[in-house]
């Protein structure tokens, strides 16, 4: 499975992790690794504060920037083809013009506020951009052998199954299908009542009927099924995986949209790296 992965980095750790992170993923699909750098002016363009040389010092930074992260990239997996690329503009605009097979970024860059899980051009991508984004954060983490994916009963979670199923095989690692559910609960009718046992039942049928032809397609994988009755958010990210994916879009059995509160939340809350694919 050849292919381009584009990682995006602005000289932070998380950047940096998110460059090695897309070496390793290079390797396994035997694809090539752009590092692209927005080089964005903004910032310094204060007409009562004019700095000598911008351009050529702007150009300089950016190109350390690029080159510390080719140097992380060729350490990591010095067998992989490596490009870069310095293109001018906003950095989340900049990453959606790529084109590539994947796009992978640090859960957060230099900007914004010390402390916050999230950075805005990450969340901005995660939410716009066609190919399969992966959110990586700059801690390490053990391996544990095991990919997770969220499945619900909408055909909008069929690209990130697929997804999953292609990541386990590369890997070699069990895939994980995590479904979550919540039985209603009606403050002011609580004679209401389900039978627990059947609607546990039902969800393991959607979770069965869902990824019945991945199933086929990839004999090989080990699976585990886990079907929690939980919030989305705290099934998907309660569990240790070496990746975590959910959809972009799609229905929980309840209705809830996945990105949405639930890809958001996953995206702001998963300790591993998190893999939001487009439906």
């Amino acid at each position: 499975m050849a292919g381009l992965i584009i990682a995006g980095v602005d000289g932070s750790a998380p950047s940096i992790a998110a460059v090695e992170w897309a070496a390793d993923d290079a390797l396994r699909m035997g694809g090539e690794l752009r590092i692209v750098h927005a080089l964005d002016r903004r910032p310094y363009d204060i007409a009562r504060f004019p700095v000598p040389d911008q351009e050529d010092l702007l150009r300089k930074a950016a190109g350390r920037v690029l080159d510390a992260a080719e140097a992380a990239a060729r350490a990591r997996q010095p067998a992989v083809e490596v490009s870069t690329r310095l293109v001018e503009g906003a950095p989340a605009a900049v990453l959606q013009e790529q084109e590539a097979n994947e796009l992978v970024v640090g859960n957060r860059g230099l900007g914004g506020f010390a402390g916050v899980l999230l950075g805005s051009v990450t969340m901005e991508v995660a939410r716009q951009v066609g190919c399969p984004v992966v959110v990586v954060r700059e801690e390490r983490r053990e391996k544990v052998g095991e990919i997770g994916v969220g499945v619900d009963d909408s055909d909008t979670c069929e690209p990130a199954i697929g997804y999953a199923f292609e990541q386990a095989r590369m890997r070699g690692a069990a895939l994980r299908l995590i479904h979550a559910w919540q039985v209603p609960v009606h403050a002011f009718a609580p004679e209401i009542s389900y039978d627990l046992d059947e609607v546990r039942a039902a969800q393991r049928e959607v979770v069965s009927r869902r990824t019945a032809a991945w199933r086929a397609r990839y004999p090989e994988v080990k699976l585990i099924e886990d079907v929690q009755n939980a919030h989305p958010v705290d099934a998907l990210t309660g569990t240790a995986c070496d990746l975590l994916i959910v959809g972009s879009h799609g229905r929980g059995a309840l209705g809830s949209l996945l990105l949405g509160s639930v890809s958001r939340g996953v995206l702001h809350h998963a300790r591993c790296p998190v893999a939001v694919i487009r439906s």
